[in-house]
């Protein structure tokens, strides 16, 4: 800590305490978070690729889930890695700044994941309740510009709030209750008034949860509308398999990602946001693949070309 005039100082850096402070316990966490971290890389990198090399898999609803896994690449690799270097070199600090651009770009990936999830709806949407105007509908520009919205609106939020953060003073205190610099554990160590960080943070919050899960809502509500009125249970299950990985997802994200940013910071403990933070930004990311590759015979064929390809080229050479 660097001394100001008076009696203010100015923190230089963060002490994070990660998930536990039992020294027995780092070593399996270690482990544990290292192979969740390859699987969602691994897992994730792979759909992009089958995405990007099968052309029949070149349309809206594979656009939007190649954009989703790289953000959910993203976003772990935002905390994953940064806790496992600290747990490696037994060091728990982390600069002002690059504490300051952790909680950033961590913002910006959990609200790309939460617009995404909207924007896959809708596509579902017009797939099923008007498939005769499907092309015209989602036509190329359309589709990047609802690929494009997410990014730009994330990155939008994520500013706000890092420049209202930047405006906090901490005093004395410099130790995090987390594993990395997540925005409520920032504000609550804050001897500042965060009033304002906390006002924004609840309505920009409320805002972008509310909008996509808006969207989400009423797009199922039409789809199992026209689903009900198919007649035979072949065209039903068939129409409702169409949505299953996204409904799983779904179901997954704002399952976890409500009890951290929703409320205030004072109203639950720092376990549960450790916990939450797990769940959304590395559990989620790690399962994205395996719900996708599993319910979905065309990502499961477009997966198998993949790696039949990744075994002939060395015999190929």
């Amino acid at each position: 800590m660097n001394m100001d005039q008076g009696n203010q100082t100015t923190i230089s850096e963060f002490i994070l305490l990660g998930l536990s402070n039992q020294v027995e316990k780092q070593k399996l966490i270690f482990v544990i978070f290292l192979s969740m971290y390859l699987v969602t890389v691994v897992g994730n990198s792979l759909i992009i690729l089958a995405i990007g090399l099968d052309i029949h898999l070149h349309t809206p609803m594979y656009l939007f889930l190649a954009n989703l896994s790289f953000a959910d690449i993203s976003s772990s690799s935002t905390s994953v890695p940064k806790m496992l270097m600290n747990i490696q070199t037994n060091s728990q600090s982390i600069s002002y700044e690059g504490c300051i651009t952790q909680m950033y770009f961590s913002i910006v990936f959990v609200v790309i994941d939460n617009f995404l999830l909207g924007v896959m709806a809708y596509d579902r949407y017009v797939a099923i309740c008007h498939p005769l105007n499907y092309t015209n509908i989602m036509h190329p520009r359309f589709c990047l510009l609802l690929s494009f919205c997410p990014w730009a609106l994330s990155n939008i939020v994520a500013l706000t709030h890092t420049l209202l953060a930047n405006q906090l003073i901490f005093c004395n205190h410099n130790t995090i209750q987390h594993f990395f610099c997540d925005l409520a554990p920032l504000i609550k160590l804050s001897c500042s008034d965060a009033m304002i960080n906390e006002l924004v943070k609840f309505i920009v919050g409320l805002s972008v949860i509310t909008f996509p899960f808006a969207l989400i809502l009423f797009s199922y509500v039409c789809i199992i509308r026209d689903v009900l009125r198919i007649s035979s249970t072949e065209g039903k299950w068939k129409a409702f398999s169409t949505c299953g990985s996204h409904l799983t997802i779904v179901f997954l994200f704002y399952g976890t990602i409500v009890g951290v940013y929703f409320f205030p910071s004072s109203t639950h403990p720092e376990d549960t946001d450790k916990i939450g933070a797990v769940l959304f930004t590395v559990v989620t990311p790690m399962l994205n693949p395996f719900i996708y590759s599993l319910r979905n015979k065309d990502m499961k064929g477009a997966l198998r070309k993949l790696i039949n390809k990744s075994h002939l080229l060395p015999l190929m050479s």
